[in-house]
């Protein structure tokens, strides 16, 4: 990118009066429909929490840093949605007043730029943060570790403007300060649009830190006060204009040595060749200059931010999974047979499957027998399993819902197998919420099983909920390509 001398030297270092803020764009009914599909903050239970990650199965961990991370954050199903549930260590919040109090502030935040928090734990050493469960990673990962291509210009300037009016609408409900605001707190949804994730929003706990990454980052009056402030913000995003930028994660002082320099070819990226002109360069620098203004009081507002980056958006009638490359839908996805099935809702063709199949899959979920196994009740359940398995074999799906549910309700073996057959035989009998629960329980007892996945777009399906459907369907075909691929 090239840049005019002149309009650096007269925009980067000078601190504007901000312009005239845009109007919000979301008035109240807007905001009432943004948190309609959403549930109400509520708190759960540990064991709530557990049974939904799977008794927080090492499987389940989506967070950067692993299971040794002191917050680990695991994604879970609860309720039939996809949940992303925050684990602090037990040394974490020891002012449950405090944290269930934070926890309930920030749950009253519904945004459509937001993760939004839905719920929280607080069980004697336990506390967790339940938020909607965002499956397309993180900024950082887009931005630095990319495989497939580097993200686009236009896709970099609608995740500054997304997360400009996630700060505004935040700023609007007494919410200004955000913890540690980082390329790793952009998370990205279904459908790849970048959301601020909601945990940020929380205060930090007992040890009172606001940043945990290196110093060089951490806006100037932090390192002399310890307190965050909504400027403290500002600089952080000024930081993450540079990262968008640049591709690179440069520290603001080296950034600015490169802009004073006018050496704007080191500072941006070189995958952004030819895509965008001087001009939205030279205004990104200026607004990232804006924001690292050494004096807190010369940084811009949210507001005006947005104002600013609402100008220079691009390809704004492409959705943001064709600007990332990301699949989206089942359409894109080569879906094995048992995909096809249910995604054509072929209901013969998923119980030839399943039967098929048999139990194979059920080795390594918790099936051992205790002792009961050698009484007269326990040889009842078994016999309650294999009436269900032949009526299952011969398509009596009415008899096998009965035995199987004989079999499930003694509750000695778990098996994931006889969940997924009882889940088809209820939609044999229209009967999709119940096939629904019966799939979700089985991905429970095993979270990485594909069929659970698929059952669950099957009975999705069957209810009306499209798109759910298709997200359940391509979390099935990604649980058996790695399936596949470890086989």
């Amino acid at each position: 990118m090239g840049c005019e001398c002149s309009k650096l030297t007269s925009c980067c270092w000078v601190a504007e009066q901000d312009g005239p803020a845009r109007e919000a764009h979301d008035d109240e009914n807007e905001e009432r429909d943004e948190a309609s599909d959403l549930p109400p903050f509520c708190e759960y239970t540990i064991e709530q929490l557990r049974i939904a990650t799977s008794g927080f199965a090492v499987e389940n961990i989506v967070s950067e840093h692993g299971e040794k991370a002191p917050n680990v954050v695991y994604k879970g199903k609860l309720d039939q949605r996809r949940i992303a549930v925050k684990r602090f260590n037990r040394s974490a919040w020891p002012d449950t007043r405090q944290f269930l109090e934070e926890a309930r502030a920030v749950g009253q935040l519904r945004k459509h730029r937001l993760a939004n928090l839905l719920g929280c734990c607080c069980e004697g050493d336990e506390r967790l943060l339940v938020a909607e469960f965002m499956p397309n990673e993180t900024l950082a990962k887009h931005l630095f570790h990319w495989e497939a291509q580097p993200m686009k210009w236009a896709m970099r300037l609608r995740v500054a403007l997304y997360l400009a009016e996630a700060l505004d609408y935040c700023t609007s409900k007494g919410r200004a300060l955000y913890h540690d605001l980082n390329a790793y707190r952009i998370v990205f949804d279904d459908n790849a649009d970048p959301r601020l994730s909601c945990f940020g929003l929380m205060k930090n706990s007992r040890d009172g830190k606001s940043y945990s990454t290196n110093l060089a980052f951490t806006p100037p009056e932090y390192l002399r006060t310890g307190r965050v402030t909504p400027e403290s913000v500002m600089y952080s995003f000024g930081t993450l204009l540079l990262d968008l930028l640049s591709g690179k994660h440069i520290p603001p002082s080296h950034a600015l040595d490169l802009i004073r320099d006018r050496n704007l070819q080191m500072l941006t990226d070189s995958c952004l060749e030819g895509q965008f002109s001087n001009d939205d360069g030279t205004e990104l620098v200026r607004l990232a200059s804006r924001c690292l203004q050494y004096e807190p009081r010369e940084r811009p507002n949210p507001k005006s931010l947005v104002a600013a980056l609402i100008p220079l958006q691009k390809e704004t009638e492409d959705p943001s999974h064709v600007l990332m490359g990301i699949q989206h839908g089942a359409a894109s996805l080569p879906l094995s047979p048992l995909g096809e099935a249910c995604l054509r809702m072929d209901l013969t063709a998923i119980h030839e499957i399943l039967e098929k199949l048999g139990y194979k899959d059920d080795e390594g979920a918790a099936t051992e027998l205790s002792f009961q196994m050698w009484t007269n009740q326990m040889q009842e359940t078994l016999n309650s399993k294999k009436k269900g398995d032949a009526a299952f074999r011969h398509k009596d799906f009415r008899a096998a819902i009965e035995c199987y549910t004989q079999f499930i309700d003694v509750g000695t073996m778990v098996s994931p197998t006889v969940f997924a057959r009882r889940s088809l035989s209820y939609l044999m009998n229209d009967m999709p919420q119940e096939a629904l629960n019966d799939s979700v329980q089985a991905q429970v007892i095993s979270p990485v099983w594909h069929i659970a996945s698929y059952l669950q777009a099957a009975a999705l399906f069957a209810l009306g909920r499209e798109n759910e459907a298709q997200i359940a369907l391509k979390e099935g075909s990604v649980l058996e390509e790695k399936r596949n691929k470890t086989s």
